[in-house]
């Protein structure tokens, strides 16, 4: 990704300095002339068709000037090698504009790579270990399928799924509501690096950190609901692990609902308090996860991914018996019932049923209550 010049921003910072043009009327405006340049040239008249240009806004769409520290803020990203994207540049993610209000500019740390197919996974910041298990799997099944994971670096579930794909060796996204030169929250320093950084023996880095909020700024709580609509924006489905009845989580999961993406759900304990949110969302409609294949699955329409199994199987456990390996990738941190593991395997439910006994013998598979088990992983 190459490095935008200060010409071809120019009007890309003027029009979003001009009073009283927010997010969404600057999509109406780009959207009726291409461009800001087209814009800056249009008449009165020609602005006046635009839903919500009166005037007053006209007269300072007239007056639009750079903001002061313009050139030291593209000097400053070219030295960090932070890269600056407006709506019509190659890399800006495709599905962000197809939101009513995607932000104008997007300041970029690492490689995007906006041709993957993208999915987030959101939850609580105060995570149980099973909804850590859970987001750290499914970011490693998404990851090793050539999904990209998007979330919002936030503790618990997000940091969880980040790192699942990124130790699968796949690409991940980290939403911001910040700055991409501040660090939030400060644990998470060795995950910044390790996301922007090039992996071993390939040039591009392992993810990208975004956001639409200029560099030095400080992460702020209105920020956040901001932040959750781009991460719902540029993927193409959006998992909750975890969640309470008055999580944020739940916020980005209604924006996804509403920009007419798909919604998934983990299950958890019916006595968990972090999991009220998402049974919740279950009961509203939203797809229930036990495994990474229900999103594939729901997902073929606009990824390309065939039905069934994963595409990419684990490399198989020494200690394991090569039937014992098919059970166990059928198999992930949260419960799945009986007569799902016997579809994914194809094993009939006299010799599943004798696998599991002598895995759940063995410590590696955990029993709950209705014939579901999943890894025991500890």
């Amino acid at each position: 990704m190459t490095h935008l010049s200060k010409q071809t921003l120019d009007p890309w910072f003027r029009l979003t300095q001009v009073q009283g043009i927010g997010n969404y009327l600057f999509k109406r405006l780009i959207d009726r002339f291409a461009s800001p340049e087209a814009v800056f040239a249009a008449t009165d008249t020609e602005l006046a068709t635009v839903e919500g240009m009166g005037p007053g806004r006209i007269r300072l769409i007239r007056h639009a000037r750079l903001p002061d520290d313009f050139h030291r803020i593209v000097d400053h990203c070219r030295s960090a090698d932070i890269h600056i994207l407006h709506q019509k540049s190659e890399a800006y993610p495709a599905l962000l504009l197809t939101l009513p209000d995607p932000p104008p500019l997007l300041y970029v740390k690492g490689d995007l790579d906006h041709q993957l197919p993208a999915v987030s996974i959101v939850g609580s910041r105060n995570a149980t270990p099973y909804g850590k298990r859970a987001a750290y799997r499914l970011g490693t099944d998404l990851a090793r399928n050539g999904i990209s994971v998007v979330s919002g670096m936030a503790r618990g579930i997000d940091t969880a799924a980040h790192m699942g794909a990124l130790d699968a060796g796949g690409h991940t996204v980290g939403v911001l509501g910040c700055g991409v030169d501040r660090i939030y929250p400060p644990e998470n320093r060795g995950l910044f690096d390790r996301i922007t950084r090039p992996r071993n023996g390939i040039e591009t880095a392992s993810g990208a950190l975004i956001s639409e909020f200029p560099l030095g700024t400080e992460p702020e709580a209105h920020h956040f609901p901001l932040r959750n609509r781009i991460i719902c924006g540029m993927t193409h489905g959006t998992v909750v692990v975890e969640a309470a009845r008055r999580s944020g989580s739940l916020i980005t999961a209604r924006l996804a609902a509403e920009q007419g993406r798909e919604v998934f759900a983990v299950p958890g304990s019916i006595g968990s308090a972090t999991s009220s949110g998402t049974h919740g969302l279950l009961k509203q409609g939203a797809k229930l996860v036990e495994h990474v294949d229900d999103i594939l699955e729901e997902l073929t329409h606009v990824i390309g991914m065939p039905p069934g199994l994963s595409a990419v199987p684990e490399t198989p456990r020494p200690d394991f018996s090569p039937d014992e390996q098919r059970v166990w990738d059928a198999l992930s941190p949260y419960p799945a019932p009986i007569d799902h593991l016997i579809r994914a395997t194809g094993f009939d439910p006299g010799k599943l049923t004798g696998l599991l006994l002598a895995m759940e013998l063995a410590g590696h598979v955990i029993a709950v209550p209705g014939k579901q088990y999943y890894r025991n992983e500890a």
